[in-house]
């Protein structure tokens, strides 16, 4: 049997449209983010499929994630920290005012490059998501592990699952609700690179 954990990116949050704002309005977008549930949409067929043929559901304690969870009809057998998204540091500059998605660009590549005002640095991100890696391979052990988590930190807990020797078998992209399959398939080629 093949060990499998599927990395699932949340639904869309329900966030109020909001105009161009600075960097330092980022802040408070950012808190309303992290506070925002999903949307009242159901989760896509495809989605709902790959969660209900997982043994066990762990989820990220945001409210984003748990009400993901919730949408495609499940319990979460784990909730934790360990797996929330990377934090975005806010700015102090007043002069820019771009959309939301557009700062939060600008402060990812900030923040990778070391900027990390107030929030947890690249580095500190790195070793929660290896922590993170570490106990999804704990519980694959029991069966297929399903995660709903964010965007960034998934990506930071894949790379740390194919240093570990994990290969991605197949992915459904990494916009809400995607998802990407990785196997511990001792011998075998992945089918996707």
């Amino acid at each position: 049997m093949d060990n499998e954990i599927i990395l699932m990116r949340h639904g869309q949050p329900n966030l109020a449209t909001c105009d161009k704002v600075s960097a330092r309005g980022m802040k408070r977008w950012i808190e309303q983010y992290d506070a925002a549930e999903v949307s009242g949409q159901p989760a896509p067929e495809a989605s709902l499929e790959l969660a209900l043929a997982a043994h066990i559901i762990v989820s990220s304690s945001a409210p984003r994630a748990l009400t993901s969870v919730r949408a495609l009809g499940l319990q979460p057998t784990l909730i934790g920290e360990v797996f929330c998204e990377a934090q975005l540091p806010s700015g102090r500059w007043a002069v820019a005012r771009l959309s939301p998605f557009t700062w939060a660009f600008i402060l990812r590549i900030l923040w990778l490059c070391g900027y990390s005002r107030n929030v947890e640095s690249a580095r500190q991100s790195k070793v929660r998501a290896s922590e993170a890696a570490q106990k999804l391979q704990s519980l694959s052990g029991e069966g297929s592990v399903l995660l709903l988590g964010h965007g960034f930190m998934n990506r930071m807990i894949a790379k740390q699952l194919k240093a570990s020797g994990w290969v991605r078998y197949t992915s459904t992209g990494n916009r809400y609700w995607g998802a990407v399959i990785y196997r511990r398939r001792d011998g075998l080629e992945p089918l996707i690179n």
